[in-house]
């Protein structure tokens, strides 16, 4: 776990990412409102609307809206080193969300109800678990009189990794947006990858780090959902 000891700007991989991030929601643009929804059309065996749905432009607004969370986490309050192999493994899973969502829409030409609301509320909130608790830690480990604390407040003090139960919030609302059935397996998916790999390696970290500090903190907090898990 030398990953998270590590400290540094990494800037020309953040940049990477940025300009790879950049390029996929432009592909994700041209798929829903270009030639490529015709070409998916076909592969598929799927109808595209007469006309271009309302939600495929949710889509891309969400799309957006990641790729600046992404930019402000990376820039501003990431501090770990981020190594070059993360520079392009990251960009491919969001490659699922910005371009494999911007798919599974095409065929869902229903005007948007009272689901999709539920899910633009879902992302919103989703983005606040993640981005707000990361900016709450930040906030905490900046001051000098915290240095080597573990910080177990604001959001954290319901999840121990509330930040990743954020984001499988806002993974979920894409696929109540997106309206195909294969969507909801990406949730589930990122779920499992977060409760079996994810969480397990960074706790081991952790328990190392702040010893008994942190097992009194994980004997007492839901690991990855709030009041469930």
């Amino acid at each position: 776990m030398e990953l998270y000891g590590s400290k540094s700007k990494s800037i020309p991989q953040k940049i990477t990412i940025t300009l790879i991030e950049l390029a996929l929601i432009g592909l994700s643009s041209w798929i829903m409102f270009g030639n490529g929804g015709q070409t998916f059309a076909s592969l598929f065996g799927w109808t595209l609307p007469a006309q271009t749905p309302t939600r495929y432009g949710v889509i891309l607004a969400f799309n957006i809206v990641i790729l600046l969370r992404m930019g402000f986490m990376m820039f501003y309050l990431m501090k770990r080193t981020l190594p070059w192999s993360e520079a392009f493994t990251v960009p491919s899973a969001f490659a699922i969300y910005y371009v494999g969502f911007a798919i599974l829409v095409l065929p869902n030409g229903a005007p948007l109800g009272p689901v999709d609301f539920f899910a633009i509320g879902l992302f919103a909130l989703g983005c606040i678990l993640n981005t707000m608790s990361e900016l709450q830690r930040h906030i905490f480990k900046k001051d000098p009189a915290n240095k080597g604390k573990l910080y177990t407040g604001g959001l954290f003090a319901y999840s121990m990794h509330i930040n990743f139960f954020g984001d499988i919030v806002w993974v979920a609302a894409y696929a109540l947006v997106a309206g195909h059935w294969l969507g909801a397996a990406i949730p589930v998916m990122l779920f499992c990858l977060f409760a079996f790999y994810n969480v397990p390696m960074l706790d081991d970290y952790l328990r190392d780090r702040y010893g008994d500090a942190f097992k009194d903190y994980e004997a007492r907090t839901k690991k990855l959902i709030p009041f469930i898990y």
